[in-house]
């Protein structure tokens, strides 16, 4: 047997319900980067506190070399309540210590930038926790790193970071890494092995998260085995890493042949033009526009110099010493002026003017003492239950041109607000259309929870306004349980009855048991109540119950919270074939470019298109770091906003216009138009205009043909050529990748034009 650095030796281990580990022998050697899958519940915590000692096996025994140092990051933080931030993260270092070593200065800018290193740890959010004992984990040297969901509360950038830290950490052959996250992406960027815990042992595999997925399907494929969901769904998953996942095209760790001929029966992902038919019968053509929307947040008195998140913190804080951040988001500090009849003005309101504020709950008490019903609620926290057809906020400004003129609708006897403070959005712009997957990325403390208060309505913008569709009807997967928690005493089966018998799925006629079963429940746990599931079933069953209410405009917020690899791509598969309108904001790539066909950044107080996915995020941050500021607007697109909110000059048309967009201008214009300067994209065109489109739409197809042609050369090169030259491999696999993205630019232009041509 080999000697490991630290392993197990025929280890067996059950609680009360559920056998752990049978005679299982594992270990790790010194260089050694693993990351560690499995459902769960399957033991993938459990198997590090056995590497670590906090937990006792029933037989066998854990080895460890002698003098061996081992660091865990935990799910629960050890942190000390009383603590302050310099305590408990930077055990009592002093700033010049840790700040002049470039290692440990960028540990701590990129994990507690923003924050007060005077903070007590018990005024911190979970997410500020988390960050503080990652880098009071991180400033340490240690021969093995195990990191138990590391990921989790951190932002896209700070998650690209931290897996170039752990890159870098160790020289190669040096230090040892497990890793546990359901973060694919994460997976595949940092570990060269994988080990699956599952039925009581634990299998290796070879590579990263990809070259794993190539060889559990291969596994499953010789041994003919019975679990043909799960099989089905690996090889679906497969399929999508290996013809279009962005972030892995320049990272294959497997033979392209091999996996080719093993997703060679297996469909697209989804029927893009179908599933938009589909939708556009189920919700007409629109659906949410957000017209010229300005969004502002009154800054607290007193609070000028220090950030928002910060303030809450500097109550608990003996001086404010505020760590400089890695990297600053954009943040806008500007105002509005609004035009208001009375204070209560739910646009002054949901900004958070103190004013507004004060008079809205005084009309509260007032209206819940001459109802006598304490129950009484804003009409805007379920305003998300309603069908649609309701255009939200007040429109415009007190004054929209540059003579001072009130502007249309407003009278002079209303009062005028001047609204202050940090703005999230400045005068966006978007149209999100029937069958539109739009993903949302940004930094902690973007605004993409307020982006999505606005589409459901739940909050008024500060100016501009949201028009939402006659026949929308919303659901929100939200990060909170709080839905979920109402129904806790209630079993499964009495839940699901109070839904239809039956649903059709992809086709398919399904019972609520049936999807039930396909989010990974079991029939045996139809009689368990609400309560006592666990936090990952709670989840899968608040995604089941929101698809059960059969709604057309799903917004989810963080999804794959909670859920195991094996979940998410089933969660994936679900939303595969949903026909409806899909807004996802995720810190997941992976997750977020699997389901969504287009992405978005916050950022700057614009929600940018990002056509080559997130990783056009990660250059604009880094274009931001560098001093190079943020690209310009791109004109053919309607989501980044066409004016200033207080430019004036033209406002009321600039609405007007925009208003009368069709859903199609949430899309990037094609590569020969430039501003549609509110035209119908979609129009039918006549006479030389439509000569010239047939004459491109003609030269489109010949070109589709040689690339074509160009890829099945390049993949018969990649199947010929030798597996173990992998620099050849990687080349020709850049070539590629160049003549996919340019044959999907190309189709893109073509569906666009041949559209207008119908």
């Amino acid at each position: 047997m080999p000697t490991y650095d630290i392993g197990l030796e025929h280890v067996s281990l059950a609680f009360a319900t559920k056998t752990i580990f049978t005679d299982v022998t594992q270990g790790v050697f010194e260089g050694d980067r693993i990351g560690i899958v499995g459902k769960n519940g399957d033991g993938k915590s459990t198997l590090l506190h056995l590497f670590r000692g906090a937990q006792e096996p029933d037989s066998g025994r854990v080895t460890k070399r002698g003098g061996l140092t081992f660091g865990m990051l935990d799910q629960r933080d050890p942190l000390d309540d009383n603590a302050t931030i310099r305590e408990a993260a930077l055990e009592g270092r002093a700033d010049y210590e840790w700040a002049s070593d470039n290692t440990s200065r960028e540990i701590v800018e990129a994990l507690l930038g923003g924050m007060s290193l005077d903070a007590k740890v018990g005024s911190l959010s979970g997410g500020q926790r988390r960050r503080a004992d990652l880098a009071r984990l991180l400033l340490k040297d240690w021969d093995i790193l195990a990191l138990d969901e590391p990921t989790n509360h951190l932002d896209v950038v700070t998650i690209h970071w931290l897996a170039e830290h752990l890159k870098n950490r160790w020289s190669k052959g040096q230090g040892a890494l497990l890793l546990v996250t359901h973060d694919r992406w994460f997976l595949d960027e940092v570990c060269e092995s994988m080990w699956e815990v599952h039925d009581g042992v634990i299998e290796p595999f070879e590579g990263g998260y990809s070259a794993y997925m190539l060889q559990r399907v291969e596994r499953d494929r010789q041994a003919d085995v019975r679990e043909t969901k799960r099989r089905n769904l690996a090889r679906k998953e497969l399929a999508w890493l290996s013809r279009g996942a962005r972030a892995r095209s320049t990272k294959q760790k497997f033979h392209v042949k091999a996996a080719r001929e093993l997703i060679a029966d297996v469909p697209p992902m989804r029927n893009t033009l179908e599933l938009k038919q589909m939708a556009t019968s189920r919700l007409g053509k629109q659906v949410v526009d957000l017209v010229d929307v300005t969004q502002i947040f009154e800054k607290p008195q007193g609070m000028a110099d220090i950030d928002p998140d910060v303030a809450a913190l500097s109550a608990s804080a003996s001086r404010v010493d505020v760590v400089n951040a890695m990297y600053a988001e954009p943040q806008l500090h500007g105002s509005v002026e609004v035009a208001v009849t009375d204070m209560t003005d739910p646009r002054l309101v949901d900004a958070g003017v103190p004013e507004a504020v004060e008079s809205a709950e005084e009309a509260r008490k007032k209206a819940e003492a001459e109802s006598g019903n304490p129950q009484l609620a804003d009409d805007r926290e379920v305003r998300r239950m309603n069908t649609g057809g309701e255009t939200i906020g007040g429109g415009t400004a007190a004054t929209d041109s540059d003579d001072g003129t009130a502007a249309a609708g407003v009278t002079s006897a209303a009062r005028k607000v001047t609204v202050s403070g940090r703005e999230i959005l400045d005068d966006v712009t978007w149209l999100i259309g029937p069958g539109d997957r739009f993903g949302i990325v940004g930094a902690n403390g973007a605004g993409k929870s307020t982006l999505l208060k606005l589409i459901d309505g739940t909050l008024i913008p500060t100016a501009g306004h949201v028009n939402i569709g006659k026949t929308v009807k919303f659901a929100v997967l939200s990060q909170r349980l709080d839905e979920l928690e109402k129904l806790g005493k209630y079993k499964i089966k009495e839940v699901l009855s109070r839904y239809k018998p039956s649903y059709i799925v992809d086709g398919k006629e399904v019972t609520p048991g049936q999807l039930m079963e396909r989010l990974g429940f079991e029939s045996a746990q139809l009689m368990t109540p609400i309560r006592d599931l666990s936090g990952g079933q709670k989840r899968r069953m608040q995604l089941l119950l929101i698809l059960l209410d059969e709604p057309n405009v799903l917004i989810m917020d963080e999804p794959g919270n909670d859920l195991d690899t094996d979940m998410l791509a089933v969660m994936e598969d679900l939303l595969d074939t949903w026909p409806g309108t899909l807004i996802v904001v995720s810190h997941d790539r992976y997750l977020l470019e699997r389901v969504t066909d287009q992405q978005f950044a916050l950022i700057g107080g614009k929600v940018r298109h990002l056509p080559g996915g997130v990783q056009d995020y990660l250059d604009m941050v880094e274009a931001i770091k560098n001093g190079k500021g943020l690209p310009a607007d791109t004109p053919g697109f309607a989501g980044t906003g066409s004016s200033s909110a207080k430019s004036g000059k033209g406002k009321a048309a600039a609405v007007n216009a925009a208003a009368s967009l069709p859903q199609s201008a949430s899309r990037i214009a094609p590569s020969s138009g430039g501003a549609n300067n509110g035209e119908d994209s979609t129009s039918k065109l006549t006479g030389k205009a439509f000569h010239e489109a047939s004459k491109r739409v003609n030269a489109i197809e010949r070109k589709l043909a040689k690339l074509e042609e160009q890829k099945a050369d390049l993949e018969a090169q990649m199947a010929a050529h030798d597996p173990s030259d992998y620099e050849g491999l990687n080349k020709l696999n850049e070539q590629l990748t160049a003549v996919n993205t340019e044959s999907d630019d190309l189709e893109a232009e073509w569906l666009e034009l041949s559209e207008q041509l119908e």
